[in-house]
């Protein structure tokens, strides 16, 4: 990475793009037409900006980032308690942002960094707002929106035109369907449906994907129906206590253990609720 004010001959800018001296620009950024790049942002090698891109703020884009027409990132956040104090937003090396998606920078109140992991593709007229931190190879779908604090973990999917409230978490591996309401936490590799959202069974084509194997698939299978029997009220007294026999007999199995510490966590929006309908349904999931 160069320092500001002093730019890589690979380094190609559109004569209409207004680009600040200030800013830091890697080796074979390529910036194209109507785009404007403030005097805080850092490009990392590689990057593009296809056209009419706004990158604002104390903003950083890692290596082989890709950013479609009429995206804007690190712009002010939408929160009436911001008062203009510098906070950060990040995207990680390699990931993709189609276009008209929003990313706003974060606040004082929260983390003061709204952060984007590595090789995730963000998909056209998403919003992301201040202060969520989302990992890696996370897919996000078409016209999702989600509130600020939102945690999305590492292999996450959320489908096209979900809802997520603020200081929602989703879990590592975990699926949230299309048009979803999600209010309240989704467990690891659960998968989620409907509005408002209900848990309807574990993220199981997912997990395959992730290198579980058969054995331990049906191990968790086991699990989650012990956590979640076909007749249960879902109270939270219960739910302890199915916990505590969950992590005694699977506890050793590194995804079990995860869902279980995450379920165990700190929350402000609690747990989905499993879907009732008639019993236990499953998901294939994504």
């Amino acid at each position: 990475m160069q320092r500001a004010g002093k730019r890589p001959e690979t380094v190609e800018i559109h004569t209409t793009a207004l680009v600040d001296k200030r800013a830091r620009l890697g080796e074979n950024v390529r910036i194209g037409p109507w785009c404007i790049v403030g005097p805080n942002v850092t490009l990392g090698d590689g990057v593009c900006l296809h056209s009419s891109v706004v990158i604002d703020g104390h903003t950083t884009l890692q290596s082989g980032v890709e950013v479609y027409p009429f995206v804007t990132i690190g712009m002010a956040p939408q929160d009436l308690k911001y008062a203009g104090e510098p906070t950060l937003c990040e995207v990680g090396a390699n990931t993709i942002i189609r276009e008209n998606v929003t990313i706003h920078r974060g606040t004082a109140q929260g983390h003061a960094l709204t952060k984007i992991g590595s090789n995730c593709l963000i998909m056209a007229n998403a919003h992301i707002a201040h202060d969520c931190i989302i990992g890696d190879r996370v897919i996000i779908v078409n016209n999702v929106v989600m509130g600020g604090h939102v945690d999305i973990a590492d292999d996450a999917k959320v489908m096209g035109s979900a809802a997520l409230h603020q200081f929602v978490r989703i879990g590592r591996g975990a699926v949230v369907g299309g048009v979803c309401g999600v209010e309240m936490d989704v467990i690891p590799y659960g998968s989620v449906l409907g509005n408002r959202a209900r848990l309807v069974g574990l993220n199981w084509i997912g997990l395959k994907r992730s290198g579980a194997g058969s054995e331990e698939i049906q191990d968790m299978r086991r699990a989650f129906r012990t956590l979640y029997p076909r007749h249960s009220n879902g109270a939270e007294s219960v739910l302890e206590v199915r916990i505590a026999e969950v992590r005694q007999r699977y506890g050793h199995l590194k995804r079990i253990a995860e869902m279980l510490d995450f379920m165990e966590a700190p929350s402000k929006r609690g747990l989905t609720r499993v879907a009732r309908n008639d019993g236990m349904a499953e998901t294939e999931g994504a």
